[in-house]
């Protein structure tokens, strides 16, 4: 698809479906906020793939320790008082890229009333084209799927992310996302992201570095102490379903605007979408382009020390 044509799609995902981002977790929607999608960069012809398995070559970073109280408390103080100045999706700290060009597929699950299931077909398509990704599980999903959490932690093809505790937008002021309020105060937000970091990383067996918010949504503030807390605030560069609510034939036409370096959002939690008949119809063409597919920790992503 031509570079014009693909901006034209995003502009209209970044005006209208980003705010349908919530339907995948059962959440009613509201558009009363305003953001702007993550800019996209165009490859230069040094980007180009090559011809290459699926699976990135970059060694994984350093996995951190899990924040001990002294350094919650820490990050607390330091961050003590700071008013945001951003919102949205892409706020500066923000990571929507990988530093390769290889792909990552994240793919959400974010638990609640309608956001507990699990669309196996989507992870069996995976499995079969043996393409990684990480998989960002709430801990209400991992608290309705305790078995199913385990055996997809256990799968080399993955890796884990963590997707909050109550699935809320990340705010030190309440500011909401879609019609939902975020937390309050930076104490409350450092809660919604170590609340499941504890659980992810039990799964995983060591520190999970990879934090995005329910609703996706971040201050400039949350984000930076996101980081403090050593991990990775997160989002994505290609929204390819949309909380669930394309039809196959549109997530596909979404998967073939990836290029090299994307980081792809999607839902793993709603078996009757067109999520993964949409895979299922675009990842073979992705592979046939020479597009790698990595997990997080395989993209060159630094992982920050906690205090950064």
């Amino acid at each position: 698809m031509p570079h014009a044509s693909r901006r034209t799609l995003l502009s209209t995902l970044g005006s209208a479906s980003v705010g349908v981002l919530l339907t995948a977790c059962g959440a009613s929607q509201s558009a009363a906020t305003t953001m702007t999608e993550p800019a996209r960069a165009t490859p230069s012809a040094s980007e180009a793939p090559p011809s290459a398995p699926a699976t990135s070559p970059v060694s994984a970073p350093p996995r951190p320790h899990v924040l001990s109280g002294a350094e919650r408390l820490a990050i607390e103080e330091r961050f003590r008082g700071r008013r945001p100045t951003q919102w949205g999706l892409a706020v500066s700290g923000v990571v929507t890229r990988t530093a390769t060009t290889a792909v990552a597929l994240t793919f959400d699950a974010c638990g609640g009333p309608g956001g507990s299931r699990y669309d196996a077909a989507l992870i069996q398509t995976l499995r079969r084209l043996k393409v990684p990704a990480t998989l960002f599980l709430n801990a209400r999903w991992i608290e309705a799927n305790p078995t199913l959490s385990t055996e997809l932690a256990a799968d080399p093809l993955f890796e884990i992310g963590n997707h909050g505790t109550a699935h809320v937008p990340l705010s030190v002021s309440g500011r909401s996302a879609y019609g939902i309020p975020g937390t309050a105060s930076l104490a409350a937000a450092l809660d919604e992201v170590l609340g499941n970091e504890g659980r992810v990383s039990a799964l995983a067996g060591a520190a999970v570095p990879w934090f995005r918010p329910g609703t996706a949504f971040y201050d400039d503030v949350t984000a930076a102490a996101t980081s403090a807390a050593g991990l990775v605030p997160l989002n994505f560069s290609v929204n390819a379903d949309a909380g669930a609510t394309f039809p196959a034939w549109k997530v596909e036409a979404q998967l073939r605007t990836v290029r090299p370096g994307d980081i792809v959002i999607s839902h793993m939690n709603q078996p009757g979408s067109g999520t993964a008949a949409g895979y299922a119809g675009g990842l073979p063409a992705l592979l046939g382009r020479g597009i790698r597919f990595t997990t997080l920790s395989q993209s060159g992503l630094a992982v920050p020390g906690h205090g950064v």
